[in-house]
């Protein structure tokens, strides 16, 4: 979320890759990695080359505000996952009506991977007020190609 929130800051901060290698070595399980790395032989921008994906995955778009009110709360362990919902206020700048007001939340999968936390899956509610799986979506850009 440091990352994701440094990105939209504004000002001269470079942008921070999600899934760059250091931090997809670290931060991400294995099967999660595995998934990525099939997916980005697929990128979705040509000239970026890299990223299966034209949006931020955190904020679920091409454009976002600077967060605000960003709050991370884990919920207890359950068969050996523990769920890490972020809430945050992405589009406050773009106006005052009730939807720019409104919170956004990702959740973030977290299991123990060679003795330490690492992010298995990251789901957020799509438009349809259903969970969407990145590993699914990254699952579906292979299907495709």
């Amino acid at each position: 979320m440091d990352a994701t929130a440094s990105n939209w800051a504004g000002g001269d901060s470079e942008w921070q890759d999600l899934f760059g290698p250091e931090k997809l070595n670290r931060l991400y399980s294995k099967d999660f990695i595995a998934k990525y790395d099939a997916a980005s032989k697929f990128p979705a921008v040509d000239d970026d080359g890299i990223s299966p994906f034209d949006y931020d995955v955190i904020v679920q778009g091409q454009d976002a505000c600077p967060l605000e009110d960003v709050t991370i709360k884990p919920a207890a362990p359950a068969n050996g996952r523990t769920e890490v919902t972020a809430r945050f206020k992405k589009q406050t700048c773009m106006g005052t009506d009730v939807a720019n007001q409104a919170y956004s939340a990702v959740r973030f999968e977290v299991v123990e991977e060679g003795g330490k936390a690492v992010i298995d899956d990251i789901l957020t509610v799509d438009e349809n007020g259903k969970d969407s799986s990145l590993k699914d979506t990254m699952d579906s850009i292979v299907k495709q190609q």
